[in-house]
């Protein structure tokens, strides 16, 4: 099993920047891709970015369009940690961020192509 933190979450306004964290622990060598998911009240759990892995070993970053440009992600494989650091923040980001892991090499863009799950942190952007 691999377990998921979130941390970070908060409120902004308009324009700012936020980042948030998930630190893993447990069988964490049995993870391949990490990523962020978020969830907007009354809405489904989307694809934010993520970060997977190469045949050859290079970790490559995938984004949903929306947040090209203004998100960005790190993952630090000797930590087991994943940040997304979020600039230019828009009302229409505020949503509970999720981290999740899979054991898949392939970036997935669906949540059911992930293994395991954070509780969640909430991001409120105010206009």
């Amino acid at each position: 099993q691999v377990q998921l933190v979130e941390s970070g979450g908060g409120l902004v306004q308009a324009g700012g920047s936020l980042r948030v964290s998930c630190a893993a622990s447990g069988r964490t060598f049995s993870v391949s891709t990490m990523g962020w998911f978020r969830q907007a009240p009354g809405k489904e759990r989307v694809f934010v970015a993520a970060i997977g892995r190469s045949e050859g070993a290079t970790d490559y970053a995938e984004y949903e369009d929306s947040v090209k440009g203004r998100f960005t992600i790190f993952r630090d494989n000797a930590k087991n940690t994943l940040d997304l650091q979020m600039n230019s923040l828009k009302p229409e980001d505020t949503a509970v961020y999720y981290c999740a892991a899979a054991r898949s090499l392939r970036v997935g863009v669906w949540p059911n192509e992930y293994d395991y799950w954070g509780q969640g942190t909430q991001v409120t952007v105010s206009s």
